[in-house]
């Protein structure tokens, strides 16, 4: 039984909700999200919450009713504060830069990569060794940040290629002589 789903979710102020059959839109300051429900969890919306409620007792609508809880808190995030992801490029001569809508990255290779950014991404360089990702989808902005992170790895030895902010690499001690 999921904790979290057997909660009503309360809609802050300035967010429109509607429901529409099994199409749930939220609209907010940033932005519109929707969401399809499952067709094993039965959505209403009432004084001011979102009730989500199994349909029937399937293992399948167990398991989606966290699911679509844990969906429709992030789409409410989203919509009133949004997302945000930051990365750090290390290396010499390893920076980054915005030309238009496309993320130029020269990160060690030949030639230089560039990203084309997805709509509904924000994309800033503010230093040309830190990216800023932003966005109202929460599942948008993770999936730009682990494609830019997967780009170039940071490796173990020196630390070199693009990371996350906060994560720590764990090194590697080189050869000895």
């Amino acid at each position: 039984m999921s904790r979290i789903a057997k909660h009503p979710i309360p809609v802050p102020a300035g967010v429109d909700v509607k429901l529409a059959g099994k199409k749930l839109s939220v609209k907010g300051k940033k932005g519109e999200l929707s969401l399809d429900v499952c067709n094993d969890i039965d959505a209403e919306v009432k004084d001011g919450q979102i009730v989500l409620k199994k349909a029937n007792e399937s293992r399948h609508a167990r398991n989606m009713w966290g699911t679509t809880s844990s969906l429709v808190r992030g789409m409410l995030t989203g919509v009133t504060e949004g997302y945000q992801k930051r990365l750090l490029i290390e290396g010499v001569g390893f920076r980054a830069a915005m030309q238009g809508k496309d993320l130029v990255l020269q990160i060690g290779f030949s030639h230089e990569v560039r990203y084309k950014v997805p709509a509904g991404i924000e994309v800033k360089v503010p230093k040309p060794t830190e990216i800023e990702i932003s966005g109202i989808d929460k599942q948008k902005v993770g999936q730009v940040a682990a494609e830019l992170y997967l780009m170039k790895r940071p490796e173990p030895y020196k630390g070199k290629g693009i990371n996350y902010e906060g994560r720590r690499i764990l090194r590697k001690e080189g050869k000895k002589k």
